[in-house]
């Protein structure tokens, strides 16, 4: 049974095993378990009852990274999404003053709409159009986007009013500890100990809780909860009142992101063909879709693909076996999600600084000394940390990439969904200056 198994998930292939791939999984769930309290507390403003929200976001991820892990075999999680939930919520749901129901039936409508165009082939297409050295940018680009999401979280860095950003105050307990698990997760690393992060985050979070630094309470929350979430959704609503707008929001932002996470994952995983293609690439976005009209019915928003996944990927994981192991947990943080407060952000934030730290190693796939490729990808690269988001740094590489080529006379008509997506992108970076 065991070798069967290994056969299907390529563990030959790939020079993996069991234990790296259980270590691998628990590493991205514990990365990715904040997804757990924050994603109900940001949809239950919108009116959504917090506790179904809780069981529909484990319920969602457990889907999602189950779908990735045995139909497609990668090592990617997946989760309701950071920022379209509050998009869900602060956008559609307070300042639209759409019913949260009717807003899940925009969601539900845009999981259709990437079922039928991965059916279709143009999900593929779009990716495939995508230069390989804007890959190698994005792939960077989200490093330094998660290392910086690591500073904040270990309070390394913070707001600051005449400089937009500073230091912060490294004898704050939170922050000192949260330095110390880098340290050691990186004198691990170096010793080529296995699991490396998955230890840093466990010792850190054991001397963080006589510091007194760990939060949580003991509300029960269980599947009856879901009964006020569960197939709630509006979607005739949602088509009554014509909102195409925010359906192509959700499916744009969505999109982008989703290829940017999955480019950075399977570069870093080095599970990218040697011709720049993805394997098994429709079963991917299958799952993808899938997870998102699953989320909807089920009562919250969209899910994607999470960039987390890069630190299950930098401990060992290859497989899918590490997407199924952190589906399988958010089955149990759906009893224990109380619990999952137990993991602070001062052992979680060195992880992601770390996995961040090795994630540009991608930047030397860039030509630099072309100001063709150099400047794209320098937009790329940057604009991802710099305006919180995937999608925004991708778009302006793309419509560098585009403008630049025809400015100087090397654009090629078969380049030419590229140039469409600049177009669109251009077209929705309008659209956001003026609403």
């Amino acid at each position: 049974m065991l070798s069967s198994l290994e056969r299907y998930f390529e563990f030959r292939q790939l020079g993996t095993n069991w234990r790296t791939e259980i270590l691998a999984g628990v590493t991205t769930f514990l990365t990715m378990a904040y997804i757990v309290l924050v994603n109900p507390a940001i949809l239950s403003t919108a009116g959504v009852p917090i506790h179904a929200a809780t069981v529909a976001t484990c319920l969602s991820a457990a889907f999602g990274s189950l779908l990735m892990g045995i139909v497609a075999r990668y090592p990617i999680a997946l989760a309701p999404g950071m920022g379209l939930n509050a998009y869900f919520t602060y956008t559609v749901c307070l300042k639209m003053h759409v019913p949260w129901q009717t807003a899940l039936g925009a969601v539900f409508i845009s999981g259709v709409l990437f079922l039928a165009l991965t059916a279709a082939g143009v999900r593929q297409m779009i990716l495939r159009s995508i230069p390989h050295e804007l890959y190698a940018a994005v792939a960077s680009g989200i490093g330094l986007f998660i290392a910086f999401i690591g500073f904040r979280n270990a309070g390394l860095v913070v707001g600051d009013p005449a400089t937009l950003v500073s230091l912060g105050n490294i004898r704050n307990p939170a922050t000192a500890l949260a330095v110390g698990g880098l340290i050691l997760m990186v004198a691990l690393e170096v010793k080529k100990v296995r699991g490396s992060i998955l230890i840093g985050v466990l010792a850190i979070t054991a001397i963080a809780w006589p510091m007194g630094l760990v939060h949580w309470t003991s509300e029960a929350i269980g599947f009856r909860d879901l009964t006020q979430t569960a197939l709630q959704l509006n979607v005739r609503g949602a088509l009554s009142r014509g909102l195409l707008e925010i359906v192509f929001v959700f499916f744009f932002v969505d999109l982008f992101d989703n290829l940017g996470t999955l480019v950075a994952v399977t570069k870093r995983a080095g599970l990218i063909a040697p011709d720049h293609s993805i394997p098994r690439l429709n079963r991917i976005l299958f799952a993808d879709a899938a997870s998102t009209i699953f989320g909807s019915l089920s009562g919250t928003s969209t899910v994607t693909s999470y960039v987390e996944s890069t630190a299950g990927v930098a401990a060992g994981g290859r497989s899918g076996v590490t997407a199924i192991v952190a589906g399988l947990l958010f089955l149990v943080a759906m009893a224990a999600a109380p619990f999952v407060g137990l993991v602070p952000n001062a052992a979680t934030a060195p992880a992601l600084i770390l996995v961040g730290s090795m994630m540009l190693a991608t930047i030397t796939e860039i030509r630099w000394h072309e100001p063709l490729v150099a400047v794209p990808a320098f937009l790329t690269l940057v604009l991802i940390p710099l305006t919180y988001s995937i999608a925004n740094g991708l778009g302006f590489g793309i419509i560098a990439w585009a403008v630049l080529h025809l400015a100087t006379g090397n654009g090629r008509r078969q380049d030419w969904l590229l140039y469409m997506l600049a177009v669109l992108f251009a077209v929705r970076f309008i659209y956001l200056g003026a609403s």
